[in-house]
């Protein structure tokens, strides 16, 4: 028997292994020291083996949803055939999956069929699937007979099955070592097999081999391989009889049912208790007499050893106040019980009904009577999908994790919506929209009342901290990032889960106002005047934190690292800051009127200009903090953003959900606001926004109106009508200075927002206004800032404060913000390194000049008014600074050097080609290590002399958008007439999700390498979902699609006509080319029941992102 307080550190050997790392199987060879087969397979085992092989096939499964106990992977596993007529193959329970699965099962001669779960067992470690007998054509097998009976101590078995994830039969021998150990501990938060007894062998299982059969000499099933020790050859057997039981409904009910399957009802009772068997030495230091021990041993079968004693009970569960930790049972319905099999027997047949149990507690012994639950009914059959989260009712086997009362609202995966809130992975939600929430049909009647945009309050628990309730603000998504809300239930008939909408598909449009704030606001600076007060404010930061078990039965997450500038990896849950005011009218007064006795503070600046700060709520922060005048110019300007990007639509290469800075308002009127910030905060406009002011406690959402396709800033806009009349004329734009550069000594303030919203500033000197940015190429292209000069400071406050550089004057002449950089490593987990410099103004500026006067690029709605975006004419080569000393060592003429020192003496250098942008225009014309010495006869030393001379040419006529230019090839002087490039602010607008796999257009970063495939280029794989048929046949990201079926996909358009007309059961061939330039051709098959094809596009004329259903399969026709 087994210490119940020893926890051994096991795995199950069903692997989500990385598909992508097809490379990993000559390793796994090489370290897995496997029998020779000469040892394994002798004479007299060689009939047995030859009869079982042919019956086992590997299965490959996807689990396409987080669900109780399992998240979204894709793994092989091990099953066997147990009934040849009907169809049945056996393997494990976290094979077969308590939620959404695809499977498929292959034999030994490499046949592959589809195959159906029919059956999972609530608690016990095993299941069935389902197959058509007559799609083998080829192959001759005998279904494997099972003979729990025949398994005792010493007997010499031999596991068959897919060792190793290899997808081939391998036979691993070992002998019967125990029978009678306790159920192994897999996870503390995941699926764990109890009231039941294991065997043990020391066979070596590994990875894979879940589900194999453990045979004798007959060739029979005496066990279900289903674990094993990380740290030792111990592998774990479930016994069968359950097993055959089972199998017997499930071939009477094929047979009533004769050409199809049906749902079946196999009884399954529970008390909602967790038993041991303990010694007799234990039980007798739990207080049992010796007179119950000497009539138990008498009574049960020769050379029983102990007893089962209560471990744990499920409150509120129908023995919860009954029976307490520490019972020890010894009687049921009468009868001695000891042994697992006889009291699941016992309760299965009493579903129910009312059974009496003789316990003896501490040395009394006590008789309670208990009605037998149906364990199925507190096992969830149906979930609500509602933006990436999947919410359902507490299982029986997570709320014996937890100790949490079943049927409980348990989210299995926070999804994009609740996680942006903060709410973690099997949190358990209480109240909603301030409605208490007892079930998952209250989740759904709630957002049926929802709009888009809304922000309502949500209370949870958490089993790490039980004890008290947490709240936060949920934001209803205000674009269509996601699907609308469905519940999926399960047809065991069919072997899917059906889905239908959670609600009308009209309840869930744009909230007419941004956020429950902003109404309140409103309503009550119509009656004040302009006169309003700070909100109440409540920050909520929780932080999610993932149990990583030694483990082999369900994929992991990444781990949330974060980094300096607050950015989190992929499959991050994130951390908010949420401001709800709610203050009523007579409170806005008396708190206004404080603010207002503050009266109005006069600054002297140190020269002859008098500015005077009228606003009482920025006076009084200056007051209290004895703020410099330049800091009490610019914290009215100043903005907090936080950044979300939905885990669906990480475009681009963008590697974090989550990011924060502070940005600062350049323009501020009343029907437009925008705001400057780095674009290693905001890199794409599909995310969602939050605007946080300094000037006045309200926050916001934002859209971002322009991403600088070369520069590192983009412009977020707001409106200012949601800032209320109060707020809106708080908060102001900051004076822009771009004229005169800076230079270095000169003295700057560095000014930004503490995490309380608290301006913090210092003096400094600028070190060096020149510094030439160089970044390398990264493993996975993404945003690099190019063509670049930034500003160096002597000190700042780290590399996670952002903000903005201004004089004495408070004029701001740059933005503070935060640049990445990855370089190619070896280790996919390294970090990125952040580091902030300053961005000259004059780049936001001239952007910001043709945005407010009217530009003539592409509209784009904001705030109701449609607005032309500018385009950005640009030289698509990436230039990097050589020092004049070393371009005379690679050929340059002294001529040339003095041209350029008496251009510019304080850089001396030269600009030298890096790499032409793939098809750019200057692609085939420059080349890696030519200097730019001139454009149209001047000379340029520095990145803005380029793009003055792009600009030139808008008022150029007749230049027809080219450049000449003077280059320095291997010492020789060559003249170039090269064309530019028109980009517009909009980043990417649009891509489309074929098999879980996100496609777009191949952007900037990726054509930086200066590669793209001849095939027209192809489209680029951006990432891929877990749990999808990209994820289980490795299409994978970093990549682009130039085929498909053997027809072209240059471009979206040509992509998604062709991927329309693909059939849904058949295999499609993909070709594509990496970024090394390889090409590969794999195949699939679609999944458009769980994974239809959809597009997610901007549409300029709402300024929303929609999501539009290209391919969906009609469950109901299938």
């Amino acid at each position: 028997m087994e210490d119940s307080n020893s926890r051994e550190i096991v795995e199950s050997e069903m692997e989500s292994m990385d598909l992508r790392s097809q490379e990993s199987t000559d390793q796994v060879e090489l370290e897995s020291e496997l029998p020779p087969e000469k040892e394994v397979i002798t004479d007299d085992w060689r009939d047995a083996i030859n009869k079982v092989v042919p019956a086992v096939v590997v299965l490959q499964t996807t689990a396409c949803r987080s669900f109780d106990t399992e998240l979204p992977s894709s793994g092989s596993a091990t099953g066997f055939v147990v009934d040849k007529n009907r169809g049945i193959i056996l393997t494990n329970r976290h094979v077969v999956k308590p939620g959404p699965v695809v499977a498929r099962a292959i034999f030994v001669n490499n046949e592959e069929i589809p195959v159906y779960p029919i059956y999972r067992d609530p608690v016990h470690d095993f299941g069935f699937f389902r197959y058509d007998p007559s799609a083998i054509q080829f192959h001759k097998y005998e279904e494997i007979p099972l003979a729990p009976e025949a398994a005792s101590v010493g007997l010499e078995i031999r596991v068959i099955g897919n060792d190793s994830c290899e997808k081939v039969v391998s036979i691993l021998a070992g002998t019967l070592a125990r029978l009678d150990r306790n159920a192994p501990t897999y996870r503390r938060d995941g699926y764990n097999d109890f009231n039941t007894f294991y065997m043990q062998a020391a066979s070596g299982t590994k990875r894979g081999s879940s589900g194999s059969p453990v045979i004798d000499k007959q060739g029979r099933a005496v066990a279900l391989n289903a674990g094993g020790s990380v740290s030792s050859s111990s592998a774990f057997y479930l016994h069968l009889e359950r097993v055959v039981r089972a199998l017997a409904f499930l071939q009477k009910s094929k047979d009533a049912c004769k050409n199809k399957w049906e749902a079946v009802s196999i009884p399954r009772g529970t008390l909602q208790v967790t038993f041991l068997h303990k010694g007799f030495d234990e039980t007798r230091r739990l207080g049992l007499p010796n007179e119950t021990e000497q009539m138990v041993r008498q009574a049960s079968a020769p050379g029983e050893t102990g007893m089962l004693v209560v471990d744990s009970v499920v409150p509120c569960g129908p023995a919860d106040r009954q029976l307490e930790s520490g019972d020890v049972l010894v009687h049921v319905n009468g009868e001695v019980t000891t042994q697992f099999l006889k009291l699941e027997a016992l309760l299965d047949d009493s579903v129910g009904k009312k059974i009496e149990l003789q316990i003896e507690r501490g040395g009394t012994s006590l008789t309670v009577n208990i009605v037998v639950q149906d364990l199925h009914s507190i096992t969830p059959d149906c979930f609500l999908e509602v933006s990436g989260a999947v919410i359902h009712c507490l299982s029986y086997q997570q709320a014996r994790n937890f100790c949490f009362q079943c049927g409980l609202v348990y989210v299995s995966d926070p999804g994009y919506m609740l996680s942006r809130a903060g709410i973690p992975r099997h949190a358990i939600i209480k109240k909603f929209a301030n409605d208490e929430i007892s079930q998952l049909e209250d989740v759904i009647s709630v957002l049926s009342k929802l709009c888009r945009g809304d922000r309502v309050p949500l209370e949870y628990i958490s089993y790490k901290d039980r004890h008290r309730r947490k709240s936060t603000l949920v934001t209803i998504d205000r674009h269509e990032w996601y699907d609308a809300p469905k519940i999926y239930t399960r047809d065991d008939s069919s072997g899917l889960w059906m889905a239908r909408p959670a609600s009308q598909p009209t309840t869930l449009q744009l909230s007419p106002c941004c956020s429950n704030v902003t109404q309140g606001l409103n309503s009550q600076a119509s009656s004040l005047n302009s006169e309003s007060t700070p909100a109440e404010g409540t920050d909520q930061a929780n932080n999610q934190e993932l149990t990583h078990d030694i483990m082999r039965m369900e994929a992991g997450y990444e781990h949330i690292s974060e980094e300096a500038h607050s950015r989190e990896e992929c499959d991050v849950k994130t951390n908010q800051q949420q401001v709800q005011g709610n203050l009523s009218s007579d409170e806005l007064a008396v708190a206004d009127h404080s603010l207002l006795e503050i009266g109005e503070m006069k600054l002297e600046t140190p020269g002859t200009t008098e500015i005077t700060v009228s606003n009482g709520y920025e006076g009084a922060i200056a007051a209290a903090t004895n703020a410099s005048f330049a800091e009490c110019v610019v914290e009215p300007t100043l903005v907090t953003l936080e950044v979300n990007v939905p885990p669906s639509c990480l475009l681009d290469g963008i590697h974090s959900v989550h990011s924060s800075g502070t940005g600062v308002v350049v323009h501020h009127s009343q029907d437009m606001g925008l705001v400057a910030i780095d674009k290693n905060t905001v890199e794409t406009s599909a995310c969602d926004v939050m605007l946080s002011f300094a000037a006045f406690p309200i926050e916001i959402p934002g859209e971002v109106v322009f991403l600088h396709p070369v520069y590192n800033y983009a412009l977020v806009g707001y409106d200012p009508s949601a800032l209320g009349a109060v707020g809106a004329s708080m908060v102001r734009a900051a004076e822009l200075l771009p004229e005169p550069a800076l230079c270095r000594g000169d003295p700057i303030y560095l000014i930004g927002l503490s995490k309380n919203q608290r301006a913090k500033s210092r003096k400094s000197i600028v070190t060096n206004p020149y510094v030439a940015l160089n970044f390398g190429y990264a493993d996975r292209p993404r945003y690099r800032a190019i063509n670049m000069e930034v500003i160096e400071l002597d000190t700042d406050f780290g590399n996670a404060f952002t903000g903005v550089l201004c004089n004495e004057h408070g004029k701001v002449q740059a933005i503070w913000g935060s640049f990445s950089n990855k370089p190619k490593s070896s280790h996919s987990t390294s970090k990125d390194h952040q580091f902030v410099r300053g961005v000259p103004i004059y780049m936001i500026s001239q952007v910001l000049d043709k945005i407010i006067s009217g530009a003539n690029g592409t509209s784009i709605l904001i705030n109701g008014v449609k607005r032309s975006m500018p385009l950005v004419r640009t030289l698509e080569v990436e230039l990097c600074s050589r020092l004049l000393s070393k371009a005379r060592s690679f050929g340059l003429g002294d001529e040339w050097i003095q041209r350029l020192v008496k251009k510019d003496p304080m850089r001396r250098q030269v600009l030298r080609v890096k790499g032409c942008l793939a098809g750019s225009n200057t692609e085939n014309l420059l080349k890696q290590g030519d200097m730019l010495l001139a454009i149209n006869k001047e000379p340029v030393t520095c990145f803005q002399d380029v793009e003055n001379a792009c600009q030139a040419l808008e008022n150029c006529v007749d230049s027809d958008g080219k450049l000449k230019i003077t280059i320095c090839r291997q010492g020789g002087e060559v003249d170039l007439l090269l064309g530019t490039d028109i980009r517009d602010g909009n980043g990417t607008t649009r891509a489309i999700n074929w098999c879980g796999c996100l496609v777009q257009d191949p952007h900037l970063a990726v054509r930086a390498l200066g590669f793209l495939p001849g095939e027209g280029h192809g489209v680029y794989a951006a990432m891929c979902c877990r749990g999808s048929p990209a994820d289980r046949y490795a299409l994978g990201a970093l990549r682009w699609i130039v085929q498909v079926n053997g027809k072209p996909t240059p471009d979206l358009d040509a992509f998604v006509n062709v991927t329309k007309g693909l059939r849904y059961d058949e295999f499609v061939r993909v070709k594509t080319i990496n970024l090394d330039g390889k090409p590969r051709v794999l195949t699939l098959k679609q999944d458009l029941h769980y994974w239809p094809t959809w597009e997610l596009r901007f549409d300029p004329n709402t300024a929303r992102w929609r999501r539009k259903t290209i391919k969906a399969l009609d469950c109901n026709n299938e």
